[in-house]
């Protein structure tokens, strides 16, 4: 019976057919448009749409049907459910510009929860309950309470170690900002007081942030979910911090505007002190000193070795004086020091030129550029402000030159919009704060040299009354290759306090993060009435926070680990590899490989550094006996370790730690070199485990773990090994070559960096 309906009926059932087999492998897409090419007979956008549509559907009736939404605002197009035939269709339609997969879950603002590979279904976000009930501290500038990311939706109540008691708002003790998620505000600023009584004029005794750092690093490590979140249409999404339901407690140190802000010792001590008797898990300290400072004499050193007592995992920020090598600040052995990274997002925008061929370039450009049909000129390298004035009113075309200058010079010019022209990169450019997101002037868009040719050809192909051109904005782009990189400003070890210890220890993401922003502070420069609840930052004061956050997932998951256990789990399994699975990059090194005094042990990579199969441990006193062996005298040891009974009986500046650095003579000696390093791991998987070394080669030099297997019986079992590294000695100063170990069960992978250099470090 039903042959025979199909048979009657053969067409409509063909048709049928064909739509089921359609809808069944149809996807939604967020297609961007042309509005300068909609027909002036329709008189909307919708309208439009849904016409063009018609043109590439199988069925005409169910055209309004596969639009979603309709977007006017944020970009000029449509979201709609298409099979893969009509989305390529619709890719030949007058005034389609892009289209972009409408991926569940893929959009969340700072971006680096999701690069990192969080996940609310598995992971280190489940396991750790997305840190609930870790109390992270930050000492900063303060916070903004009024923020959304700090509501404490879905938060349990305030765990009883918490001893914190004090919420410093506006001159009251108990001020009701604070509360399930927010549950300590302190202020400290009687040192800076004590030392400028002119200051007491100028601040107000509260926490609340007037400086903006404060708010943004505190979101960034805990803040709460907040939908609907952008910087003016960029990276619009879901912002969330790392560990998304583990409190927040703000110390702030910070005092004065943005662009003044003043720190002094004694205030960051006395905020650190507070932090441990308040009962906090973790601190993260985005700041340091301004120049080299022994241990014994920097205040931050001194301050967490107590923290590190109580076992609180303190997170630092390595400081944005790179790209030289020993720029790094925060250096101290029990501390972990990070880096900065670049993460697969950029903001792109497109050229339409008038012959409808559409080309994408990166920008940062926040105005809202709603001029059509502009003309079009090139004006070579943009060098002459005065002939570029003459074309003020069109959109300006810049050859490959010194893109800086040309910025500049079109910035004076006051033109409505440029192109340039430039291999440079998105990181690379705005690596500068000032040009960071910073200018409403004119619209930009930078494009690479093949388009520029494109562009180039046209014009001139064309008089300058027919060339002309439309430019779109804010359009956010995920997986941008290669992915990460070391970011330029990042500063490199050694560190000068402590040299024999690797640092960096980890990178993790900072370029352009967004978090939460206070609403009365401006976020432009030199703009002073722009105002927005997020704002992008830049440098290691935002990695820092992340491997804070992630710190507190661990905390949470694993409650038995050391500082040092965590710091070692985050190390050995980070990530060396970026996504076109080559060695990491460092940007400002012309893209080489970046080394381990760059880029530290690898990039964070959270849900692995849950299980890391090896840990290594390090105690008070094996800290004591890397104190010793520095030649600090007892007197110095006792400023850090606070106790005048440090036993210097086994120095040793061989410090059980997850990386090694070898320093070697430079000469032209032929006798061979030999350094040996003792380690011991500690197996905090289940049960027993087979570990077998490898070794990544180090140039010029034999490297060997003796035994290279260990055999483990029992959870907790701790076994060491020894890494011997041979070979003839330098031959100039400041070489570096580096390698890894790294030991594997099957299961686990565990990696360790190894760096050969001269004593003499001067790059």
């Amino acid at each position: 019976m039903a042959s025979n309906i199909c048979v009657n009926l053969l067409f409509p059932c063909i048709t049928i057919l064909h739509l089921i087999f359609t809808l069944a492998r149809s996807e939604n897409y967020i297609i961007h448009m042309d509005l300068s090419a909609m027909p002036k007979v329709f008189s909307n956008q919708h309208s439009w749409y849904e016409s063009t549509l018609s043109k590439v559907t199988a069925n005409n009736n169910l055209t309004s049907s596969k639009i979603i939404y309709t977007y006017t605002n944020v970009m000029n197009g449509f979201c709609a459910n298409l099979s893969p035939k009509e989305h390529e269709a619709l890719k030949t339609s007058p005034g389609y510009i892009s289209s972009i997969p409408d991926l569940p879950l893929k959009l969340h603002t700072t971006h680096s929860p999701q690069f990192l590979g969080l996940n609310p279904f598995e992971g280190a976000w489940p396991a750790s309950k997305f840190g609930q009930d870790v109390i992270i501290g930050l000492i900063d500038s303060g916070v903004w309470p009024e923020s959304e990311s700090f509501n404490d939706n879905g938060m349990t109540k305030i765990p009883s170690k918490w001893k914190g008691k004090l919420c410093q708002f506006e001159n009251s003790n108990n001020s009701s900002f604070c509360n399930k998620k927010l549950i300590g505000a302190r202020f400290f600023n009687k040192g800076l007081s004590a030392k400028n009584s002119n200051i007491n004029t100028t601040i107000v005794n509260t926490t609340r942030d007037t400086n903006g750092h404060g708010t943004h690093t505190s979101t960034t490590a805990a803040g709460n979910q907040v939908d609907g979140a952008s910087f003016f249409g960029y990276a619009n999404g879901t912002a969330r911090g790392i560990a998304t339901l583990s409190r927040v407690s703000m110390y702030k140190i910070v005092w004065g505007q943005n662009e003044d802000p003043i720190a002094i010792s004694s205030d960051i001590m006395a905020a650190i002190d507070a932090a441990i008797s308040d009962g906090v898990d973790v601190l993260s300290i985005s700041l340091g000193p301004t120049f080299d400072l022994p241990l014994n004499e920097d205040p931050i050193a001194i301050a967490s070795f107590a923290a590190m007592e109580k076992g609180i995992f303190v997170s630092c920020s390595a400081g944005n004086d790179g790209p030289d090598f020993k720029t790094l600040r925060n250096g101290t052995p029990w501390l972990t020091t990070v880096a900065a990274g670049t993460m697969d997002r950029e903001f792109h925008a497109t050229l339409t030129l008038g012959n409808g061929v559409s080309l994408t370039g990166w920008s940062n450009y926040l105005g809202n550029f709603s001029a059509s049909n502009l003309p079009i000129v090139f004006m070579g390298l943009c060098d002459n402000v005065t002939e570029l004035i003459k074309v003020k009113n069109n959109i300006v075309v810049c050859d490959d030159g010194d893109i800086i200058e040309q910025y500049s010079y079109v910035y004076q010019a006051n033109v409505v919009g440029a192109v340039f022209i430039s291999n440079i990169s998105n990181f690379d450019f705005f690596r500068k704060e000032e040009y960071s997101f910073q200018d409403l002037s004119y619209a930009n868009i930078f494009i690479s040299p093949i388009d520029g040719e494109i562009t180039k050809s046209y014009i001139k192909n064309n008089s300058m009354s027919a060339s002309i051109a439309n430019m779109s904005f804010k359009l956010s782009i995920f997986g941008t290759k290669p992915a990460p990189g070391v970011y330029s400003s990042s500063s490199r070890g050694p560190s000068n306090s402590c040299p024999y210890v690797l640092k960096p220890d980890i990178t993790a993401p900072d370029t352009s993060i967004l978090a939460a922003w206070p609403t009365k502070l401006p976020v432009l420069d030199p703009v002073t009435e722009v105002f927005n609840k997020f704002k992008f930052l830049t440098g290691t004061s935002t990695s820092c926070p992340h491997v804070a956050g992630v710190g507190a997932l661990l905390k949470g998951a694993r409650v038995d680990w050391s500082p040092a256990a965590i710091r070692s789990a985050i190390m050995t399994t980070s990530n060396i590899y970026d996504n076109t699975k080559e060695h990491i990059k460092d940007i400002e090194k012309g893209n080489e490989v970046a080394t381990p005094l760059a880029l530290g042990a690898g990039y964070v990579d959270p849900n692995r550094a849950l299980d890391p199969g090896l840990v290594y441990d390090v105690g008070v006193q094996d800290y004591v006996n890397l104190l010793c062996a520095l030649n600090f005298t007892q007197k110095n040891i006792t400023t850090i370790t606070r106790s005048s009974f440090n036993d210097c009986s086994k120095p040793s500046l061989d410090l059980n730690y997850p990386s090694f650095i070898a320093f070697f003579n430079a000469g032209n000696s032929s006798s061979r070199a030999i350094q040996e390093f003792h380690r011991t791991v500690t197996n905090v998987g289940e049960g027993q485990a087979i570990y077998v070394a490898s070794i990544m080669p180090v140039e010029g030099y034999r490297v060997s773990a003796i035994p290279n297997k260990l055999m483990f019986n029992k959870k907790n079992e701790m076994l060491s090994y020894k890494l011997r590294i041979e070979g003839p000695r330098m031959t100039q100063n400041n070489e570096v070559a580096f390698g890894y170990i790294t030991w594997q069960d099957g299961k686990h992978v565990v990696r360790s960096p190894i760096v050969v250099t001269t004593t003499n470090f001067n790059l």
